[in-house]
């Protein structure tokens, strides 16, 4: 039965990411057709996407407390039952306050799901934790990857005559959530029973150097990682004048070596140690980037290979969260999360934000042309060094850490 039962922990989690996957990255071919559908403005869908980042940092930082309080089995439901509930108002969303709600509440679920999922890892993988928690974030890459080709083909496909469309597509992707919700009402699911005397007290971690470390690290590392996809793109496009084509083959071989990288790196994640890993990992991503862009377009394949070295550095901190605080890390991958979510909008604020300052610099020297080509290059060259911020904030954990005899 306990085998039984630890097969069924492995298909939620896997299960989990690969929903979570999904339910990310389907808006890209989405989000044009509702905007036709719906005659929505930029602002508009600024809006939607806008709400939907309130709504997953809201829900990142409740969902903490809720399982606290009602267990690890309460919020993966509950966060799986939201997404599953989110499709079924989407596909009938008639206008824009309703696709509004909807993916709001979409996006609820979202952020419940990742603390659930981060919190569940935790408390399952316990042996081999970097391996594990880096091949359950693989599934999630996988899905990522795939989502836009299978929402395009669920949106033209044809019932009774007529073509799913978004709203169809949302319905059938998102009831996939149903699944891992099946397995997780009938399954026992670790972790509920440890008592609040044994827990740290939340003001206790709040005063813990390490805990604001592992913030920082992670925020620079998701920063690094998501302004790849926002900006890569771009940058081929307006400082090397590639065409759309060559530039996402660009994109999707960082992806694929972003993937792989969590498929097989893991391991060495186990054999490192954890801390060591994010030292070396993401300091190799932020000298492939900036030697990228140093040695200008025959430079570009480094863009891709960084992907290999930000790619470890989400999982290997759940991984030592999981460590770290064995009995708090609902609490411990709630906080984490939610203050990365913060730190994540910031940064990706500011990779525009550089790019317009130096934008504006250089086109009063050297022209509008050199202007944007220089305001692209410092932009992305603070993708490289957020990188090289994680790494040398790791290193600073490393130190807290070896002082005190905690080292993971």
């Amino acid at each position: 039965m306990d085998k039984r039962n630890n097969y069924l922990l492995l298909l939620i989690v896997f299960g989990g990411f690969l929903v979570f996957g999904f339910s990310e990255n389907i808006k890209g071919p989405a989000i044009p057709r509702m905007q036709a559908d719906f005659s929505l403005n930029e602002l508009q869908v600024g809006l939607l996407l806008a709400f939907n980042s309130l709504g997953y940092l809201l829900a990142c930082s409740f969902t903490g407390f809720l399982t606290r309080k009602y267990g690890i089995k309460f919020s993966s439901i509950l966060a799986f039952g939201t997404m599953a509930s989110a499709g079924v108002l989407i596909f009938l969303s008639v206008n824009y306050p309703m696709l509004s709600i909807s993916y709001f509440l979409m996006y609820i679920g979202n952020g419940i799901l990742e603390i659930a999922l981060g919190v569940l890892a935790a408390r399952v993988f316990t042996k081999n934790t970097g391996t594990m928690m880096n091949l359950s974030h693989f599934f999630y890459g996988l899905s990522s990857t795939v989502a836009p080709i299978f929402a395009t083909v669920l949106m033209s496909t044809k019932v009774s005559g007529k073509p799913l469309g978004w709203h169809g597509m949302y319905l059938v992707m998102l009831s996939l959530s149903l699944l891992p919700l099946m397995f997780a009402l009938f399954t026992k699911l670790p972790g509920d029973e440890i008592k609040e005397d044994e827990r740290t007290p939340f003001k206790d971690f709040l005063k813990d150097p390490a805990a604001w470390l592992i913030v920082a690290i992670l925020s620079f590392g998701v920063i690094s990682e998501l302004s790849v996809g926002g900006w890569l793109v771009n940058f081929l496009e307006k400082a090397y004048n590639w065409d759309i084509a060559a530039a996402s083959k660009l994109l999707s071989a960082f992806f694929l070596t972003f993937t792989l990288s969590r498929l097989f790196l893991g391991p060495l994640t186990d054999k490192i140690g954890f801390t060591k890993s994010v030292i070396i990992f993401s300091a190799a991503s932020g000298i492939l980037t900036l030697l990228g862009i140093l040695i200008g377009e025959s430079g570009a394949l480094l863009f891709a290979l960084a992907g290999a070295g930000i790619a470890p550095i989400y999982p290997t901190v759940m991984a030592l969260l999981a460590k770290r605080y064995p009995k708090d890390s609902d609490t411990a991958v709630s906080f984490t999360v939610t203050m990365m979510g913060i730190g994540s909008v910031i940064g990706n604020f500011l990779v525009g934000a550089i790019i317009d300052l130096f934008k504006n610099i250089y086109t009063g020297w050297y022209g509008i042309e050199s202007g944007l080509v220089m305001g692209m290059k410092a932009g992305y060259s603070f993708v490289g060094v957020c990188a090289l911020l994680c790494s040398i904030t790791a290193i600073a954990l490393y130190g807290v850490l070896k002082r005190r005899n905690e080292l993971i």
